[in-house]
């Protein structure tokens, strides 16, 4: 982030969460601490503890994330299973978990270091459940494909070579059957091109068990993902919602979509 972006950060912190001491240790780190430097913020609006690495993409996480709460809709679901594919350093985890505490979340991150960050950040909370893994519409490997990228932007490719920075690939179908779910009662997906595939195959099983699906398409990364993604769509009884990046979709016989949001976000 640059300088501008910096300070509209800080203001949205102010505005958000108040001038007091932990806003302006937050403030200060962000604007003064060295590269890579550990932040450890510490607010009264959660639970535990949140990290972030100073200088890096960590901070802009944080604020689409925390700050502008990215990932908030009205919703009658009171979630009792999430599935977070592309959980990055875990800052959706801890706001799902915050708004629904007695969850089960289950998160997805493939990059090494964006996942040992998310070990950090969701360890003081119970039932998460994590995955060193890429999520794709089969179990396989996967490679890296942008390692210079920040670190929010990482993409994937399968790869038959196996190597010490190969990742494993796994299909939210055994997600679900690993760990015996019948139902998804929110599926986030932020996978940076990804969502081509696991919607161009083997999704049935796990869209048709699914209540909310909050996603954000890459196209600009990877042609085809939002015809794979409305393609896949047309088959089941979704109505959505559009909020700046992410699309909301709610299945309509099991989780209508609600007044609130029609009259507060664009429809489509």
């Amino acid at each position: 982030m640059n300088f501008i972006q910096k300070a509209e950060l800080a203001y949205r912190q102010i505005k958000k969460i108040g001038c007091n001491v932990s806003t302006l240790q937050l403030i200060r780190k962000i604007f003064f601490c060295k590269k890579n430097n550990l932040i450890c913020y510490i607010s009264k609006h959660y639970k535990n503890p949140i990290y972030l690495r100073a200088n890096t993409s960590d901070i802009a996480v944080y604020d689409e994330v925390i700050l502008k709460e990215s990932y908030r809709i009205n919703t009658p679901i009171e979630a009792t299973t999430i599935l977070d594919c592309g959980t990055n350093i875990g800052l959706s985890a801890v706001f799902f978990k915050n708004r629904f505490p007695k969850a089960t979340i289950i998160c997805v991150e493939p990059e090494l270091s964006n996942f040992e960050m998310l070990l950090k950040n969701v360890e003081q909370y119970n039932n998460v459940i994590t995955y060193h893994a890429g999520i794709w519409n089969k179990s396989t490997y996967l490679t890296v494909m942008n390692d210079k990228a920040e670190k929010y932007a990482f993409m994937v490719c399968e790869t038959e070579t196996i190597s010490d920075n190969t990742i494993r690939a796994i299909s939210i179908t055994d997600i679900m059957k690993e760990n015996h779910l019948e139902v998804i009662d929110i599926l986030k997906i932020d996978i940076e091109g990804a969502e081509k595939e696991i919607f161009s195959s083997d999704y049935d099983y796990w869209m048709s068990k699914t209540k909310l699906i909050v996603i954000e398409l890459h196209d600009r990364m990877k042609s085809g993902c939002s015809k794979a993604f409305f393609d896949a769509l047309t088959h089941y009884n979704f109505e959505i919602v559009i909020r700046e990046e992410n699309i909301f979709c709610f299945m309509k016989h099991i989780c209508p979509l609600p007044i609130s949001a029609i009259t507060e976000e664009k429809q489509f």
